[in-house]
């Protein structure tokens, strides 16, 4: 599977996921790939409709293996938190109560504090079709809720354990601009191998009647470098340049690499001169 790296840490800790009531097995998958892919392990399902476990769900998990297989069931919502000291219930109705309300960004980071101060934290999604009830909502201690387009503010399940994972892996980075891999660490070209990037396309064009009428070709020649040396080039790229340049002088689409009739430096070039 893309992205996956048995040979690497596997992160596993964090808040509870709990289902309430969850529907669907490929839904459930789904949510436990997503927590996953965000460091979180321990999932809690309440009277999931399908039972479980579930082929459906392992199915779509992407080998979320540890996440299914430590997967816990319970028949209230009640038994799913009484060993938690702190709960989030997600929502993205306005709700009458006075609960305090969080953004997934303040929420993660309470929810950091208190996993490393040793409290058992979770946070509750709802059903698919309707999210949970005022009554299990009451059960939890603060509400979290997505900052979405208030016309169409509705997020599968999967979705939204994916948006508080993310926040929560972020919440433990010590810099959050941080990425996990670099791209490969270039040379900067020099000017003289610009030059000679210069030098062999203008002389690879100008075979080939690219610059007429003859007079503007000074102002051509200009405006050619000009694209050319935007932007500071790498030895790589000048490589890989003169190579696109190469091929396209030393070959046709008449006589193309692997042709009959590829040209040599003791050979003559087809006439392109029919060439589209």
């Amino acid at each position: 599977m893309a992205g996956t790296n048995s040979e690497r840490q596997l992160l596993a800790e964090g808040p509870a996921i709990i289902l309430v009531e969850p529907q669907m097995g490929e839904n459930i998958g789904m949510v436990a790939r997503a927590m996953a892919n965000f460091g979180l392990a321990e999932l809690r399902l309440v009277n999931p409709r399908d039972g479980w476990p579930n082929e459906k769900a392992q199915a779509t998990a992407s080998k979320a293996d540890h996440v299914i297989a430590a997967t816990k069931v319970y028949d209230t919502l009640e038994q799913a938190i009484a060993d938690l000291n702190f709960v989030y219930a997600t929502t993205a109705r306005e709700r009458d109560g006075f609960k305090p309300v969080r953004s997934p960004v303040v929420a993660a980071e309470t929810l950091r504090s208190r996993f490393r101060a040793g409290e058992g934290t979770g946070i509750l999604f709802g059903r698919e079709r309707w999210g949970l009830t005022n009554e299990e909502v009451a059960l939890a201690d603060e509400i979290v809720t997505f900052p979405v387009n208030p016309a169409f503010a509705s997020l599968n399940i999967a979705q939204a354990v994916l948006l508080m994972s993310y926040e929560w892996m972020k919440s433990g980075m010590e810099d959050i601009g941080a990425v996990p891999f670099q791209a490969m660490e270039q040379k900067p070209s020099t000017k003289e191998q610009l030059f000679g990037l210069f030098d062999q396309l203008e002389e690879a064009l100008d075979a080939r009647g690219y610059f007429h009428p003859a007079g503007k070709k000074p102002k051509m020649v200009d405006n050619l470098r000009a694209v050319l040396s935007r932007r500071a080039f790498t030895e790589q790229e000048i490589s890989v340049l003169r190579g696109v340049i190469s091929s396209l002088d030393r070959f046709s689409r008449k006589s193309p690499r692997g042709g009959r009739f590829p040209t040599s430096a003791k050979e003559t070039p087809p006439d392109d001169s029919d060439d589209a």
